[in-house]
């Protein structure tokens, strides 16, 4: 396994295909986040912008490969065991995006309530940050195993799908996402902090449930 990551992380490297979604999370970062903002506010910005970037880093993943090259690695090392490499090369530049994107959004930020008067305690913000970007990242993944190939083979129903599932993980009623950022932003108006582990935990359940789906369709559909 440890061979087939390295291989999808060079991949991915080397195609630049991650640079439109980097840039475009960098664009909604800087539209959304300003400085001087209250920190949790801007720390849920930062996390509610992940999920559509991790859905777009898991397609452009699952598709590097052209078909006869992908034919190959499955046949070598097993096909789910391919699908799953590129899935966790996604959910890791998505991670790693959403922590440089916190640290950065910590610095700018005030570390005071929406009031701008209370004061937040940083560590524990930056703490709870870093659980709601993992919770939107493992939804994104999620949003993106089920979006992408083998569940949706043609980019024409893939790509709408995506974008309305991505939309719909971050509104909806009880989604993962929408209680991190919410919790967050809530919070913000208490000066309190409000650890999302619950919504952590859900998401990292439909984001292994979501993978293993797709990894087992790729063992029944040719590329």
């Amino acid at each position: 396994m440890t061979a087939l990551l390295r291989y999808q992380a060079a991949l991915l490297v080397r195609s630049q295909r991650w640079l439109p979604p980097i840039l475009l999370y960098a664009v909604f970062l800087g539209v959304g986040v300003q400085g001087g903002q209250p920190l949790l506010d801007s720390l849920g910005y930062t996390a509610a912008f992940l999920l559509p970037v991790a859905a777009w880093l898991v397609r452009i993943c699952v598709t590097n490969e052209p078909p006869a090259a992908r034919t190959v690695i499955a046949a070598a090392s097993g096909p789910a065991r391919a699908h799953l490499a590129c899935v966790l090369v996604a959910s890791a530049a998505a991670a790693s995006a959403g922590t440089a994107a916190t640290v950065v959004v910590t610095l700018i930020s005030d570390p005071v309530g929406s009031d701008h008067r209370k004061r937040v305690p940083v560590l524990e913000a930056v703490g709870a940050g870093l659980l709601a970007v993992l919770t939107c990242a493992l939804l994104g993944v999620a949003v993106g195993a089920l979006t992408a190939w083998p569940v949706l083979r043609s980019p024409g129903r893939a790509v709408p799908a995506l974008l309305l599932a991505a939309l719909s993980a971050l509104v909806a009623t009880g989604s993962p996402a929408q209680a991190a950022v919410s919790g967050l932003v809530g919070g913000s108006h208490s000066a309190t902090v409000h650890p999302p582990t619950l919504p952590l935990a859900a998401a990292a359940l439909l984001g292994a449930a979501a993978t293993a789906l797709a990894c087992a369709l790729t063992s029944r559909r040719s590329p």
